[in-house]
């Protein structure tokens, strides 16, 4: 069996084009598609669909490709099964990373991880909940950071990173502002519907955060005046601390700021921050101690700062 033709046409299908997938795989569009071509005569049976510019799975194909990406995925555990076994400590991690602080995590942990392990390949890839999971299905991630406020455990092993609230953070120069606890203290706590009459600045709709706040304003009687809504926790806070309108923000991004006052409320919001892993997968030694380091550094790192 070629591995490396079970990955050329796995390409193929990911990226429904001929072209894109030979240029990711660093060969020529000729050359991969003759490899394709043969693979067909061989198989007595078209993979694809072609057009100009699209490239499309046959049913043959879509059964092909199901068995090729479990086969490489299997391939890809031995050998890390392996390596754990000969303490070789090389192989390649593919991790999922939360946008914003994620990237901000692993920048942080990098240097610590690859003290101990500098032939550990390690890719980052910064997507959110929803695609980490479906690449973490599919194996084309080995270990997600994900904010979970449900879990899928038939599908995935969770292990938990830590529990996070979600705050209130309002200008400064709000009247209600006055209420906020001194900083360094415990947040004092506000009701949501004092704010029925101001502007806010939301996560986009349809992201884990947003569902789980948009229950927060049903239950407080109203439906919130959005200013805009944004993919960046950073963004939301540079509005509120510029005094155009109020958010609601995960407390790692709370930290203390003259311009802006900060609230649980009532019902104490909150999610979990969970690495991830596909179920039934090996996760290597590697694996388990970047999870170690990313605990670590929540643990000791309560807040994060603004971007420049």
């Amino acid at each position: 069996m070629d591995l490396k033709q079970l990955e050329y046409i796995v390409m193929i299908a990911e990226e429904n084009s001929i072209t894109r997938a030979a240029e990711r795989l660093f060969i020529t569009q000729s050359g991969l598609n003759q490899q394709l071509l043969k693979l067909e005569a061989e198989l007595g049976i078209q993979l694809f669909h072609r057009s100009k510019n699209d490239f499309r799975l046959t049913q043959a194909g879509q059964v092909y490709v199901s068995y090729a990406r479990k086969i490489l995925r299997l391939k890809q555990e031995a050998y890390n099964i392996l390596n754990d076994m000969a303490g070789n400590k090389r192989g390649t991690l593919r991790v999922g990373l939360t946008p914003e602080r994620g990237i901000a995590m692993f920048m942080s942990i990098y240097p610590a991880f690859y003290a101990e392990y500098p032939h550990i390949t390690i890719e980052p890839l910064e997507i959110g909940v929803r695609e980490q999971l479906s690449r973490l299905t599919k194996g084309y991630l080995d270990l997600g950071i994900v904010t979970v406020t449900e879990k899928d455990r038939s599908s995935f092993e969770y292990i938990h990173l830590m529990s996070e609230d979600l705050v209130l953070a309002i200008p400064r120069n709000h009247p209600l502002a006055a209420q906020a606890a001194a900083p360094g203290a415990p947040f004092t706590t506000v009701s949501l519907e004092d704010f029925k009459r101001d502007k806010f600045v939301l996560m986009t709709k349809g992201s884990t955060m947003r569902n789980l706040i948009n229950p927060l304003f049903k239950e407080a009687g109203y439906v919130p005046d959005i200013l805009f809504e944004s993919a960046s926790n950073h963004t939301l806070r540079s509005i509120v601390k510029r005094r155009l309108g109020c958010t609601i923000l995960p407390a790692a991004y709370a930290g203390p700021d003259p311009d802006i006052a900060y609230f649980y409320l009532p019902s104490r919001p909150s999610w979990e921050l969970d690495a991830v892993y596909k179920k039934g997968t090996y996760q290597m030694k590697a694996a388990g101690d970047f999870i170690k380091l990313a605990k670590d550094y929540w643990t000791s790192h309560p807040y994060l700062t603004e971007e420049p």
